[in-house]
């Protein structure tokens, strides 16, 4: 029984030590950050989970965990402000409301109500939504439906100034808010662009059995790619995938301004055949920043003391953290200015 014990004695050193390493590297915002966890209606499924963050009255305390890190929060406290500009993020394939917790509470801290809903069929738990060939459609009907609830239903939405309205989009999430500006990406182009270049979303629909694989493909097969909102004023775009699906006139319809972020060693978005497209193909242009040695996962939050390599390994000399800073802070001066 000694044995037991000591290894018992251990197990809870050992856990004690993992939560005050946690505690230690919660994220924190200079001003008290709320959040909420809800979880919002959507006719089809059990609801989609949207984080929400915003300036807050209440004492921030890190109690909350969202992905691999724990927040700094004061959870469902009262909103503090009025007329606040409201900003939605759209995460990449797999991801969830956590991928990007940093920028949502230096948003927040920054006078900003955000939300991040949970992508049905497309998140870290579930990616059954892949072998859809309304998978675009249905990130984009989420998007919606987060925007009608924060600006409708939310507790706390007489304090949000509905004619301010931003999204930030990261990967998949790029093309899902390009969609809701406006962007019309012809999906009958994946088949040959598939079968010509192993982009990283090739092999992901390879893997599911995606239909949109599947030559030829007709005008209309695939269903809707978008239905944009026209709320949104101002969007900011990380490696968007699917960029090669926007040739042509696809982004005409964008007005939008739009600042645009590619990672220079990204090798599952390479930027010719996506960020170039998108940039090239914007009427108005972009505001363009591209981020030396950052590879794809580098626009993801900052990981903790633990995380999985293929989310959190970058390369050497590339400091994650430093470059958040200075990325959250470029993201939220773009919405300033264009909110």
């Amino acid at each position: 029984m000694k044995w037991l014990k000591r290894t018992l004695a251990v197990l809870l050193l050992l856990a004690a030590a993992g939560a005050g390493i946690a505690v230690a590297t919660a994220l924190k915002a200079p001003r008290p950050v709320g959040f909420q966890l809800v979880r919002i209606g959507d006719g089809a499924t059990g609801g989609i989970p949207v984080g929400i963050w915003y300036p807050a009255t209440g004492s921030p305390r890190p109690t909350t965990l969202i992905g691999m890190r724990l927040m700094d929060v004061a959870p469902d406290a009262s909103v503090e402000g009025s007329r606040l500009p409201l900003i939605l993020i759209s995460h990449g394939n797999g991801g969830g409301p956590g991928s990007h917790a940093d920028l949502a509470m230096a948003l927040a801290a920054s006078g900003y109500v955000v939300a991040a809903p949970m992508h049905t069929g497309d998140n870290y738990a579930d990616q059954s939504g892949l072998a859809s060939p309304n998978w675009l459609a249905h990130r984009n009907r989420d998007l919606r439906l987060t925007a009608d609830y924060l600006l409708g239903a939310w507790s706390g939405h007489d304090h949000i100034d509905p004619g301010r309205v931003g999204a930030f989009g990261f990967s998949a999430g790029g093309t899902t808010v390009l969609a809701a500006i406006g962007a019309r990406p012809d999906l009958r182009l994946i088949p040959e662009h598939c079968a010509k270049a192993p982009e990283f979303v090739c092999a992901l629909l390879r893997q599911a059995k995606s239909p949109l694989l599947s030559p030829p493909l007709q005008a209309g097969a695939v269903g809707p790619t978008s239905q944009p909102d026209q709320r949104i004023r101002a969007a900011v775009v990380a490696a968007p995938g699917l960029g090669f699906t926007m040739a042509g006139n696809a982004l005409a319809g964008v007005k939008a301004p739009v600042q645009l972020w590619n990672a220079a060693d990204d090798v599952n978005v390479p930027y010719d055949s996506n960020a170039r497209v998108v940039r090239e193909g914007l009427p108005q242009g972009a505001e363009f920043h591209l981020v030396p040695r950052a590879g794809h996962m580098a626009f993801l939050a900052p990981c903790g003391p633990i995380g999985p390599p293929a989310l959190c390994k970058d390369a050497e000399g590339f400091d994650r953290g430093y470059f958040h800073t200075h990325m959250n802070q470029s993201v939220i001066d773009f919405f300033n200015s264009t909110l």
